[in-house]
């Protein structure tokens, strides 16, 4: 047999061989071929009925969620809104839903119905806090003023989320974990009240804060029928003003908690009273200020309310 003699390695193979093992060292720095790492995951599509939940969903969600409030414009009257052709577009991408229920915002079930979206997880907040109508006032569906349920409502938020986007499950319920450690702080705010005011007597223009007045301790005075007629914009008979108004004249109360969002010419009559007569008037809304999220607003609502107690 020959021997073959041993020989230098060619310079075209040489750099062929070079070529081929830094081309292999690149794919082995990412996923992709071109050394880049793989793209994150799109942001879960969420809508929210009102501003309120879609803060909420956002504290919870970060980055990884992409929100849309229907309702965000703090002069809008949840009650009367008219959903457009854009909300339903929105409503048919979205993986998640957050409404509030018990009739305040039956626009998106409306949608809902029209919409092809038969995947999409929708989390009432009204069928989550449990709570059953009151006996003499009936039911007060305007659950995102009681701090208890906004905390079934995080966690339900978490696991909607967590469901659609596995990978992020631990960072949403790390979320509203916090969140729900914030509303703690909350919840300190009117236990104080309540250990200082409890069974002071106040008045309402609309049903709307009376989830917070009530863990605060105090005793809601005004005439049901008026409060309901105005929620409803009905007209509010003369006889229900006149008792209305009688609160204030006759320092039966010790504030006015009055919905500036929906005013109309009863409440501010009710108002003038109210502020002719001394007695402190307390100004909520039913969506978002701007500039506030949820913590933020609610911590402010229940600084005012002690602040107008202790006048």
């Amino acid at each position: 047999m020959r021997a073959i003699s041993a020989r230098a390695p060619s310079p075209v193979i040489g750099f062929t061989t070079v070529l081929v093992l830094g081309l292999g060292g690149s794919a082995c720095a990412g996923p992709g071929s071109d050394g880049r790492p793989a793209a994150q995951a799109p942001p879960v599509p969420v809508v929210a009925s009102t501003n309120v939940y879609g803060d909420v969903v956002e504290q919870i969600g970060g980055d990884k969620v992409d929100v849309v409030s229907i309702i965000s414009d703090p002069a809008q009257d949840p009650h009367s809104y008219e959903a457009s052709t854009r909300n339903q577009l929105e409503l048919a991408k979205a993986k998640v839903v957050v409404q509030n229920g018990g009739g305040y915002d039956d626009f998106v079930q409306r949608m809902l119905r029209s919409s092809d979206n038969s995947s999409v997880e929708v989390i009432d907040a009204v069928e989550v806090s449990g709570k059953q109508p009151d006996a003499d006032r009936g039911f007060n569906e305007h659950v995102w003023y009681d701090l208890p349920t906004m905390g079934k409502v995080a966690d339900r938020i978490a696991d909607a989320l967590a469901k659609a986007a596995p990978a992020d499950g631990a960072e949403f319920r790390q979320n509203a974990k916090t969140f729900k450690d914030e509303l703690a702080g909350l919840r300190e705010g009117t236990t104080q009240i309540n250990s200082r005011h409890a069974g002071t007597a106040v008045a309402v223009t609309e049903p709307v804060p009376l989830y917070l007045t009530e863990a605060s301790g105090l005793v809601n005075k005004t005439p049901a029928d008026f409060s309901e007629a105005i929620e409803e914009g009905d007209e509010v008979s003369p006889q229900s003003l006149r008792d209305t108004l009688a609160l204030f004249t006759g320092k039966q109360v010790d504030a006015l908690v009055y919905n500036e969002q929906t005013s109309g010419p009863q409440t501010e009559k009710v108002k003038k009273a109210a502020e002719d007569n001394g007695v402190p008037v307390v100004p909520v809304t039913e969506t978002l200020p701007e500039g506030k999220d949820y913590i933020s607003w609610m911590s402010s609502n229940i600084d005012a309310l002690r602040t107008a107690l202790e006048r």
